[in-house]
């Protein structure tokens, strides 16, 4: 499996609404009851952030996953974690997306190559 990683630095913010939220490439957005949250490139945080995490860089898994594969999330995440590494995942229809610290992101490529993975 080829993990493809995502040359810009993002943030991971609580909205008081969703205005100003400026949607382009690789933004994503959630509203539930409970919270409006936005993950976006570093660049494109709105005015009407409540909290923001700045420093988190990312990567995807390349190509389109079907509904039906099971557990390719849980075993980078697993892997990740033992390696002591903490992520911020996003799934999409067609991938998904894992977010991990800045700091953390050269030793997060290396474990899943360690274990398998292309990373480009």
């Amino acid at each position: 499996m080829t993990i493809e990683t995502l040359d810009k630095d993002f943030c991971v913010c609580r909205l008081k609404s969703a205005d100003n939220v400026i949607i382009n490439e690789f933004t994503f957005l959630s509203v539930t009851d409970e919270e409006i949250s936005l993950v976006c490139p570093e660049e494109n945080i709105p005015d009407n952030t409540e909290t923001a995490e700045r420093g988190w860089r990312g990567f995807r898994i390349k190509g389109v996953l079907d509904f039906s594969l099971i557990g390719i999330l849980s075993k980078i995440s697993d892997i990740l974690a033992k390696g002591k590494i903490g992520i911020f995942a996003v799934s999409t229809y067609n991938t998904d997306y894992i977010f991990v610290k800045k700091e953390s992101f050269g030793r997060a490529l290396e474990l899943l190559k360690a274990n398998g993975y292309n990373v480009k």
